[in-house]
Formats: C-alpha cells, sequence, structure tokens
C-alpha cells in the first residue's frame, strides 16, 4: 500500500470544498443522519479504495469496506459505505467518486493490457511511465499495481536511462560500450537502460551489454527482428518495447516476442463508474 501524507489527502478534498459544502448547509442537513454506498456499474478491478477511506475518516466518517484494492468484482458490487451527517456524506460523495472511477479506469485500462499480453507471454509485465497526468502520479501509481501492473520509472531519481537526448550530448553519442562502463562505475547498484530509435544501433548496443535496451517506436516486425539479433549474438540482457504500446497494440507486440511493455497508456483510459446513492436513515 502506497501512504499518502495528510498534506496530500488534504490538498485533494481542499480542492472540491475549499469553505464547505454550501447547497448542504443552505438546506440545513447538518441534523439529518443518513447512508451512503459506492458501487462498482461494471464488472472489473478496485483502486483508490485505500485513498477514498482515508478521505472520508479525516472528513468525520467512519467507512465500511465492502472490497479489496485491486480485487476483481462484479457488476454493482458494493465498494464502501458509511453513515453519518448528511453534510459530511455530501462532502465526502464526488471526492471518493472521482477517485474510484478515475483510478478504476486506470486499473482496468492495466489489467487488460497485463491479460492480453500474457496469453502470448505468461510473465510479461506492463510498466507505467512518468507521463501520467499532472499532480496525479501517485494516484496512478496506485492504479496501476491494483491493475497488475508495475511502475517502470517513478521519477528521474530512481533508476538509469540513456535517452537519445542524453547521447547527444556527448562528445561520442554511438560509444554505446564507453557509457555502459560509466554507469557501471558510478551506480553498481541500478540496472542501465538505453534507448535505441533504430534497428541499425541493435548490433553496437546489443555488443555493450547493457542490461536493458528500449527499443523506441519500433514495429511489430522490427521487434521480432530484434529478438531474432539478439539470440543470434547470444546477447543477454532484455529488450523492452516502448511507444505505441497501448490495449491494441500490445498483443502483436507480445507475439514478436516482447515480455517488457512501456506505456503511459492506462493513465488516459476512460473513468469506470461508481455509482453513489445517499439515502436517510
Amino acid at each position: 500500500m502506497l501512504y499518502f501524507s495528510d498534506q496530500e489527502l488534504d490538498a485533494l478534498i481542499l480542492e472540491d470544498i475549499p469553505r464547505g459544502d454550501l447547497t448542504s448547509r443552505t438546506l440545513n442537513l447538518s441534523n439529518q443522519a443518513a447512508t451512503i454506498e459506492f458501487r462498482r456499474k461494471n464488472a472489473g478491478p478496485i483502486a483508490g479504495l485505500n485513498v477514498a477511506v482515508k478521505m472520508m475518516t479525516k472528513l468525520g466518517l467512519t467507512a465500511r469496506v465492502h472490497a479489496a484494492e485491486g480485487e476483481w468484482v462484479d457488476e454493482m458490487a458494493l465498494l464502501l459505505s458509511a453513515q453519518g451527517r448528511a453534510d459530511q456524506l455530501h462532502s465526502a460523495w464526488k471526492l471518493v467518486q472521482v477517485v474510484l472511477e478515475w483510478c478504476g479506469g486506470v486499473a482496468q485500462c492495466t489489467r487488460t493490457m497485463v491479460d492480453t499480453a500474457r496469453l502470448h507471454q505468461p510473465h510479461a509485465q506492463v510498466a507505467c511511465t512518468r507521463k501520467s497526468i499532472p499532480g496525479t502520479r501517485k494516484l496512478a501509481t496506485a492504479a496501476v499495481i491494483a491493475g497488475g501492473g508495475t511502475i517502470h520509472r517513478s521519477g528521474l531519481s530512481d533508476s538509469l536511462l540513456i535517452f537519445t537526448n542524453h547521447r547527444n550530448l556527448l562528445q561520442r553519442p554511438e560509444d554505446y560500450q564507453q557509457m555502459v562502463d560509466q554507469a557501471r562505475r558510478h551506480s553498481p547498484e541500478h540496472k542501465l537502460a538505453i534507448e535505441a530509435d533504430t534497428p541499425e544501433q541493435l548490433p553496437a548496443l546489443l555488443s555493450a551489454g547493457p542490461d536493458i535496451i528500449q527499443l523506441d517506436k519500433f514495429s511489430p516486425a522490427q521487434v521480432a527482428d530484434a529478438f531474432a539479433l539478439k539470440r543470434q549474438l547470444g546477447a543477454r540482457c532484455e529488450l523492452s518495447v516502448a511507444g505505441g504500446i497501448n490495449p491494441n497494440t500490445i498483443a502483436d507486440y507480445a507475439k514478436a516476442g516482447a515480455k517488457l511493455f512501456i506505456t503511459s497508456a492506462p493513465y488516459y483510459a476512460p473513468p469506470q463508474d461508481i455509482k453513489v446513492v445517499i439515502t436517510p436513515n
């Protein structure tokens, strides 16, 4: 479970109710006892549940949890419920609904991609990039994990990935062996990935021996050729695929031999509908 600080939770809450709920205050609902229920309209994985519960707690509610983060639930399954003052329930309503819907969409897309890839590559991994919608990265991380995926890079500080834009600034931009050797000396505890833009770069990259060669915007046919070349040379590095990897294309890349898929697609998936009902006690 990812830890969300009070500051992060408060930011989510204050974005929607900076000065309370004017409608509930106008209707004098603070003394009305009520119950709220959140249900997932379609079957699928649950994501954002842990954050939703923490937000409800901060709003003075005691949530009852009916599912688990990452669990696959049936159509119209009850996820969360709570009893309390109607104004508190209304304050939590959209906050919780939006988190569950958006995170549910990310998790659903991730799960679809994982399941599709593993039909052809049983040990396939779908790794999501740091190209998330601004302000949503931690929520997105939780949702990707709930959907059965993993995180490619959570930020610039946690991994080594040499892009072409890095190489363009070097005196010898095609000296892959020097890059690998320098990375090994400077950061021996980290794996090293190097981006390949064209198939022509692969023989030298495979010979240099980074841990991962990231094939950027290669076609499935080019990916299949890359794996054939890797076998021919006896290279031991991993080949990952990036650029254009989404639910519609992942099967073709898996058939070509890819097992590690780098993608941003889940972040932009349609939200999953969460039905919310508030009833008087």
